[in-house]
């Protein structure tokens, strides 16, 4: 496979992201960054602006790709079933892609500044989107009758930690884990 070559730009957010993973974002200087990366910090601004940029450009990526695969789940015409499989499916890929990445979306958004509203709104997107589908399912009879509200945060509150355990484990299998996941958090517990 011919993996494209990361930029110094691209390699400065991959090792900001776990800094901001390991330390959080607030505690991360500019110097800690430079000296991760083995450079002057100086030479960190011949790549980007500052820290928050760093963020910005790790949260919104992130939050852009849920948002904008959350919409075509939502549109498609799958059963609601077959869509929060994908949701689930969506929530491992992302977080086994970027764990660092997905840390810095779970715990530092707060501190972003200028984009901190393009951010919530994009959060909100992708829960409405996630409450309708859930919604669907309830009026089509395919999930049983309770608050999509509480349904949501129980499926989200998994899905999002999914980042800090992933990495830990050495032999995963990403598909297994998907299907493991939505037979879980869709059909339950019960035998």
């Amino acid at each position: 496979m011919n993996k494209k070559t990361e930029s110094r730009k691209e390699e400065i957010v991959r090792v900001a992201a776990k800094l901001f993973k390991e330390k959080g974002y607030s505690a991360v200087t500019m110097r800690d960054l430079a000296a991760a990366m083995g450079i002057k910090a100086a030479s960190l601004y011949n790549h980007i602006n500052s820290k928050q940029e760093i963020l910005q450009l790790i949260v919104i990526a992130i939050a852009n790709e849920f948002t904008s695969e959350m919409k075509s789940i939502q549109s498609s015409n799958d059963s609601c079933i077959n869509k929060l499989h994908k949701i689930i499916q969506l929530h491992v890929k992302l977080s086994s892609q970027n764990s660092y990445g997905m840390a810095c979306l779970n715990n530092d958004w707060m501190h972003l500044e200028d984009q901190l509203d393009h951010y919530k709104t994009l959060r909100t997107d992708y829960e409405n989107d996630f409450r309708k589908i859930l919604e669907e399912g309830i009026n089509t009879g395919e999930i049983i009758h309770v608050k999509p509200e509480i349904m949501m945060f129980s499926i989200l509150t998994t899905l999002r930690s999914l980042y800090v355990w992933i990495p830990k484990k050495d032999d995963i299998n990403l598909q297994e884990l998907s299907n493991t996941l939505s037979e879980i958090l869709i059909k339950g517990i019960n035998k």
